[in-house]
């Protein structure tokens, strides 16, 4: 059974409801070790110093702020402690926000927020509650040492804690050379609006998240097994994909483009299609290669 990642009170006003966090996520990434190629022996990393290459015991280890290229100040343990929050215990909300006020950037984890004994009422009631408002509630908790902004917001019958980023951890797109000004600035056409809104709406289908399933994941799974039958022998997987006729140019006939999607969505209605397409099944090199211990690259 799952453990509570940190257990206390949601209070929001004079209301305290006695919650857990749970994890709302689940790591389902492929894990790899590394290995030397000569004897296939498992890698160990060291930490050692930088100057003597003598390996470092974790006792001997301080953190360090480096102000300048070489310079640094210690930060002791109980520095880092003073500058801690006091509350460990409760997810204070200071506020609540429309819902679609919240910049979709500024989301980055979730967790569910789950009710103690007898704490199902106070829940029930702010999770309703801000269904009704469309709004959601910000707040701060403190897990372990840091402190997190976060926002409280009813899905389904639960209460989500998504943690969010502070301000200055998002980049302003304004910092970034953007396209300004109105379509008909870039030429944009009427007729070529409609169309890309008959494209849109063509390929418009309601959203379910459990249609959409990690393909790389799938198919690294399934070369690991065929890797595993073969004994260690390597296959390599060669990934052939022919470059777009127009990728070396800006010139780019979007009616004709619009008008050739159109088409194809008009053969194959929206409700009929799965939104997430499987990649075809890759074809062998007709070559023979020859076994090799070289390594094929990972992510």
């Amino acid at each position: 059974m799952a453990r509570p990642i940190w257990t206390g009170t949601l209070s929001f006003g004079l209301l305290n409801v006695p919650v857990s966090l749970m994890s709302g996520e689940r790591r389902v990434d492929i894990s790899f070790r590394m290995l030397d190629s000569r004897d296939r022996k498992p890698i160990r990393f060291e930490r050692v110093n930088a100057e003597t290459g003598e390996e470092v015991p974790w006792k001997d280890i301080v953190k360090a702020f480096e102000y300048d290229k070489g310079s640094y100040v210690v930060v002791e343990k109980e520095d880092i402690a003073s500058a801690a929050p006091q509350t460990h215990d409760s997810i204070d909300v200071e506020a609540f926000v429309d819902l679609g006020e919240i910049s979709l950037r500024s989301y980055e984890k979730p967790y569910v927020i789950v009710p103690g004994k007898k704490a199902e009422k106070g829940y029930v009631l702010l999770r309703e509650t801000l269904r009704d408002t469309g709004r959601a509630g910000i707040a701060r908790v403190v897990i372990r040492t840091r402190e997190y902004l976060c926002a409280v917001v009813p899905e389904g019958d639960a209460l989500i804690l998504l943690m969010l980023r502070y301000p200055q951890e998002l980049v302003d797109p304004a910092e970034y050379k953007l396209p300004e000004g109105k379509p008909a600035d870039y030429r944009i056409s009427k007729r070529e609006s409609e169309m890309a809104a008959s494209l849109i709406d063509s390929m418009s289908v309601g959203w379910r998240a459990e249609d959409y399933q990690d393909e790389f994941r799938g198919r690294l799974e399934a070369i690991i097994r065929k890797r595993l039958k073969a004994k260690g022998a390597t296959t390599r997987i060669i990934d052939e994909q022919a470059e777009p006729e127009d990728a070396a140019t800006n010139v780019v006939d979007f009616m004709s483009l619009l008008q050739k999607s159109l088409d194809e969505k008009k053969r194959t209605p929206a409700s009929k299609r799965a939104p997430a397409r499987k990649a075809p099944a890759r074809k062998a090199p007709a070559k023979k290669a020859r076994k090799s211990t070289r390594r094929t690259a990972s992510s």
